[in-house]
């Protein structure tokens, strides 16, 4: 069970990175709404700017203490927990858009693998 535990870490570390960093200001099929970008995503979600702030720099917090629970396990559990709420909370932002299904399967996806880690 531990190494699946890390694997799911590594997967959800890497996915958020991917995510924030890496594809923040490029179109993908996952973006919410008819969003091109992070920017525009959160405002087709009616949130406004800082938040997007607070919310990618939680997500990149988390992400990191996901990797260094590798070696600290203590950061593991309430990190996971954490991301499975911010998790929650972008699947209920693409249902208060209507997307369909398919664009809510990445944090959808992430949710699983955060529950998975937070009850290991």
């Amino acid at each position: 069970m531990q190494s699946l535990a890390i694997l799911c870490q590594l997967v959800i570390a890497l996915g958020i990175f991917n995510v924030w960093i890496i594809r923040y200001g490029k179109e993908t099929n996952w973006r919410g709404g008819e969003a091109k970008n992070m920017k525009e995503e959160f405002a087709a979600y009616g949130l406004p700017g800082g938040f997007m702030i607070f919310i990618g720099a939680a997500k990149i917090l988390l992400a990191t203490c996901l990797i260094i629970g590798i070696w600290i396990p203590l950061l593991v559990k309430p990190a996971a927990i954490a991301m499975a709420f911010l998790m929650i909370g972008a699947v209920s932002m693409h249902v208060k858009v209507k997307d369909p299904l398919q664009k809510s399967l990445p944090a959808m996806t992430m949710l699983v693998l955060s529950l998975v880690v937070a009850i290991s």
